[in-house]
């Protein structure tokens, strides 16, 4: 399934305001499932230099600075994307780590340190706590898990900036696709298992139809957890499933701050904003290399 993806983000300052470099997270980043066929960032005003970089984590990031004061900051990401239905199990899992808990190898775990910190919260812990100290294989440890999550956290939209901290989430029963999926990170670090943060775009397609829907699609954030012989394998605490193919990665981080879209500085002014996702199907005999 070939789709093009339009992603059109707005400020609108009630004044002219001066901007400082604005860092812009809305790339798929190179271990993205999905095949890229085509990319286009346009930023408005035209007046600005882009420079683009990759972050510590192998984010694709880009750095724009200003050289005018401006009424509108305007982002368009333009993304043609060809979708592969895959088996979110089809990956192999290296013997040593069949059984949950396991250790990583000092190797992986040396690499994996910053991934594996977390902060000792009692009611996590409690949380976590399970009859019995009978070994369960990994997987089904990982699916149980972000099931549970997805059931004990009611999902709602939540319009205020910032993550709630995890014990917040657990103790409201509800919260945003970043609060449950930092949960979810939380949870998997204070189990021993390695996990980061990642948002992206969620693309509510099902390729089973002919004409599928293309308008429930968004900006999302869930969870990657890293398994030996598997890398890196992402759960969606919204949903409780593993992602699939409709979930495109823009970022990975350690903490959700660093996973936003849009971060930078700018002068105190009011400010509105908007932003829509459009797609749409492409031609499917259309040549993509």
């Amino acid at each position: 399934m070939r789709i093009h993806l339009q992603h059109v983000t707005q400020y609108q300052y009630g004044r002219p305001v001066t901007l400082g470099p604005q860092i812009v997270r809305l790339h798929p980043t190179p271990h993205c499932r999905a095949r890229i066929a085509s990319y286009a960032l346009t930023v408005d005003p035209k007046n600005h230099f882009i420079n683009w970089q990759q972050d510590p984590l192998a984010n694709h990031l880009a750095r724009v600075v200003f050289t005018q004061v401006m009424q509108e900051f305007k982002l368009t990401v333009d993304l043609d994307v060809e979708l592969v239905p895959s088996n979110p199990f089809d990956f192999f899992l290296d013997p040593s780590a069949d059984f949950f808990p396991f250790a990583y190898s000092a190797r992986d775990a040396r690499a994996l340190a910053p991934y594996l910190a977390s902060e000792s919260e009692p009611d996590l812990l409690a949380y976590l706590q399970a009859p019995g100290n009978a070994p369960v294989r990994t997987l089904d440890f990982l699916v149980a898990l972000n099931q549970r999550v997805q059931q004990d956290t009611r999902y709602q939209v939540r319009l205020e900036a910032g993550v709630q901290t995890p014990l917040q989430t657990l103790q409201l029963g509800s919260g945003s696709c970043r609060d449950s999926g930092w949960l979810l990170v939380q949870l998997l670090r204070l189990s021993g298992l390695a996990a980061r943060f990642v948002s992206g775009y969620l693309l509510d397609v099902d390729p089973a139809t002919p004409h599928p829907a293309l308008d429930n699609s968004q900006l999302h954030a869930w969870c990657e957890v890293y398994l030996p012989g598997a890398g890196w394998i992402g759960l969606d605490a919204t949903s409780g499933l593993l992602t699939g193919m409709g979930h495109i990665p823009l970022a990975c981080a350690l903490e959700p701050a660093d996973a936003a879209p849009v971060e930078g500085a700018t002068d105190m002014a009011q400010v509105q904003f908007s932003h829509r996702i459009e797609l749409s199907l492409m031609n499917q005999l259309e040549n993509i290399s």
